[in-house]
């Protein structure tokens, strides 16, 4: 046996991977299927229908139901609580449970609650106490009952300080750490008659457009966005309220806040962008360089940090 069970611990499960030690009154049931170099900390229970990937750590006092799956790297907090079942009643069994995905390198905190059904997203981090609702994007920071977005781990904030909608004599290009997003900042003049910005396309905008949309009445909990293209490139401007959006090249990450009409965001091919924290009031001008082709869309964060991977091979 090339893994370890202590003596107060009862593993019924052979398919246990190398270096993983399972703790004192730890259950594990037959069917789970456990990776290696996993912890499994006092008082866990395992049952049948659970997949556990490599290098996972589980704290005390947790239960793995039927329909739970962590993959490599995820680590689950004290008596974090699985769920599988949306109406439980005693004695009464659905015809399967919901199957619950936590993606890898995904971190939940003590006592957080997972409802059934959802997939928490790569690289994610719940709050201690989060009753997590619903399924929960990639790098998502999420706290509180119901869990909602905060923020986004491993990214800076980038400043728009100096580029005051009313200053006529602010302009210029800002690049971004991201790989080709550049923040924009246009002339805004501002009288007694009111305020006008104007950027020129294939100018200052560094491409011109062939369509446009605009995002509106967005409830200030949702987030929009969450995918790439393929050649699509796009700048994006709060003409009114304010909208923080994430940049990502699979690389690095950045966060801005998009809150003056005459700063604009553009998001070249292979950046995968995420809005939210919209304003009630906000509404948010896209401009892109493509017609709308579903083909073009990367909607799935891990098909997207292969992508990414396999262009640098």
């Amino acid at each position: 046996m090339n893994y370890f069970v202590h003596d107060k611990g009862l593993c019924e499960s052979t398919q246990i991977g190398e270096g993983t030690r399972i703790w004192a009154f730890a259950h594990v049931l037959p069917g789970a299927v456990i990776g290696a170099g996993c912890n499994i900390c006092d008082g866990v229970f395992v049952e049948n229908d659970v997949t556990v990937g490599d290098n996972v750590t589980v704290k005390c006092g947790v239960q793995l139901w039927d329909g739970v799956t962590l993959e490599n790297n995820v680590f689950v907090g004290p008596n974090v609580t699985f769920t599988n079942d949306i109406r439980p009643r005693s004695k009464v069994y659905p015809e399967a449970f919901l199957r619950t995905v936590v993606e890898e390198g995904a971190s939940i905190g003590a006592n957080a609650t997972i409802l059934p059904g959802i997939r928490i997203g790569r690289n994610a981090m719940i709050g201690a106490g989060a009753v997590v609702t619903r399924s929960v994007p990639p790098n998502a920071i999420v706290v509180g009952n119901p869990a909602k977005i905060i923020g986004y781990a491993g990214t800076d904030t980038v400043s728009t300080e100096g580029s005051d909608s009313s200053d006529s004599h602010v302009r210029g290009m800002r690049a971004s750490a991201v790989r080709g997003v550049q923040l924009h900042t246009f002339n805004a003049i501002a009288d007694m008659r009111g305020s006008l910005s104007v950027g020129e396309f294939a100018r200052e905008i560094p491409f011109e457009p062939k369509r446009y949309f605009l995002v509106y009445d967005v409830p200030t909990a949702e987030t929009r966005g969450e995918h790439a293209h393929l050649e699509c490139h796009q700048f994006l401007i709060a003409v009114k309220g304010s909208v923080h959006v994430v940049a990502d090249d699979g690389d690095r990450r950045e966060q801005f806040v998009l809150d003056k009409p005459n700063v604009g965001l553009y998001l070249p091919p292979m950046t995968w962008g995420i809005q939210y924290k919209y304003s009630e009031d906000a509404v948010l001008l896209v401009f892109a360089s493509h017609y709308y082709d579903p083909a073009d869309y990367i909607r799935e964060y891990g098909a997207f940090i292969e992508l990414v991977g396999s262009r640098k091979a």
